[in-house]
């Protein structure tokens, strides 16, 4: 696999149009890091990391509105590959829908959404963007 973070989010897309309550992806630290984010943020109802064997896995059960079963995630879409990555720094920061979405940044103090790393003025890798 060249690309596990795209896979990570392809997972989550595919139960997400599926409605499915909860998807299983094999567990990483980044994608643990990008679990907990999402779960912060509110995009994600809960997450659970299992350790089985030498990688482990995470299920995270999906958000979905009671009344309109309509999922919180709107959109996830990669930005930096393998064959393109792409930085920023910190005062050129992108901003999703305006502000209203989440840009996941990697940066040297560790997995941070935009609006962190922008307080904490440091770049890094943009991995993708959550709305």
């Amino acid at each position: 696999m060249t690309d596990p973070i795209a896979d990570y989010l392809t997972r989550l897309r595919n139960a997400i149009m599926a409605h499915h309550r909860v998807v299983e992806v094999p567990a990483s630290n980044l994608k643990k890091e990008i679990t907990k984010i999402l779960f912060e943020k509110g995009y994600i109802l809960n997450y659970k990391f299992i350790e089985d064997g030498p990688q482990g896995t995470i299920k995270v059960a999906l958000k979905y509105d009671p009344a309109t079963k309509e999922n919180a995630i709107r959109c996830l879409k990669r930005v930096s590959t393998p064959g393109l990555r792409k930085y920023t720094g910190y005062k050129d920061m992108p901003r999703v829908i305006n502000g209203l979405g989440i840009a996941i940044i990697s940066t040297s103090k560790g997995v941070m959404t935009d609006k962190e790393a922008a307080a904490l003025k440091i770049g890094g890798e943009v991995l993708c963007f959550v709305y």
